[in-house]
């Protein structure tokens, strides 16, 4: 009797674990190429950027391959800018979805109309960047409540980039959770002169501004904090970062994540 539940017994389990084991994966690394673009609109055309893109520019971006991931206008807008995040599968990916889209008529087309009184962008900047291992699986999703975006850039010491990222990935992530703020996404730039070597990216959700600036103050005064940053300096041989820039932003009604 023994024998026979013995293959028995194995067989069950092995079906089992063909429905268990998946589930409990870790999700699959993000491999996508991201891309965060930056207009500076020209004084009092803002409004009409943001009409194209509503109207226009992201269902056309989505014709060609691209994914609308997010769109903000920071809250204090001195510079009149729209920053936007797109993902492609890749680089020539990328390449081959913008050459499409720019000869694509119905964006000539909506981009003449537009621009009857005169060009609507001064300037644009861009970055490609990748996905760090620590970035939380991005999800496009809208809040049931108004939410405020902070978009923080650092720059790291020559050589502390990596001690950066591990106090990130083993610390700072959870303590943000720990008070309060909502992980987005984490990125470092994929070209040499956007950052590769010295940049971290990245985009925190708040209840508001004034939730996301108490936030940062109870997570400034914990221990545990104060102990990893510590560490992490002697480490580094100083501080790891040359400059920290935050930008409270508000999404717009056509962005995806809100």
């Amino acid at each position: 009797m023994k024998k026979i539940l013995y293959p028995l017994v194995t067989a069950a389990l092995l079906a089992v674990s063909a429905f268990v084991l998946p589930s409990i994966r870790q999700p699959a690394a993000d491999a996508r190429l991201y891309e965060m673009r930056v207009y500076y609109a020209e004084p009092g055309k803002l409004d009409g950027l943001l009409a194209r893109f509503r109207e226009h520019t992201t269902k056309l971006f989505k014709k060609h391959g691209m994914t609308n991931v997010g769109y903000w206008v920071p809250m204090d807008n001195t510079d009149n800018k729209l920053i936007y995040v797109l993902s492609y599968p890749n680089r020539s990916a990328r390449e081959q979805s913008w050459k499409d889209f720019l000869a694509d008529p119905k964006w000539k087309q909506a981009a003449a109309n537009s621009e009857k009184n005169g060009k609507l962008v001064t300037r644009i900047e861009s970055v490609y960047m990748k996905t760090t291992d620590f970035s939380p699986e991005l999800r496009l999703t809208k809040s049931r409540e108004p939410r405020a975006f902070e978009l923080r850039t650092y720059k790291t010491t020559p050589g502390n980039q990596e001690n950066l990222l591990a106090r990130f990935r083993d610390h700072t992530v959870k303590l943000f959770e720990k008070h309060g703020m909502t992980n987005f996404s984490y990125w470092t730039p994929t070209e040499k002169e956007g950052g590769a070597d010295d940049t971290l990216i990245y985009i925190l959700a708040h209840q508001s501004k004034e939730a996301g600036l108490k936030s940062f103050d109870e997570f400034r005064q914990d221990t545990d904090w104060q102990a990893a940053r510590k560490a992490s300096e002697e480490k580094g041989g100083g501080s790891l970062t040359v400059s920290v820039e935050s930008v409270y932003m508000t999404p717009t009604d056509f962005s995806p994540v809100k």
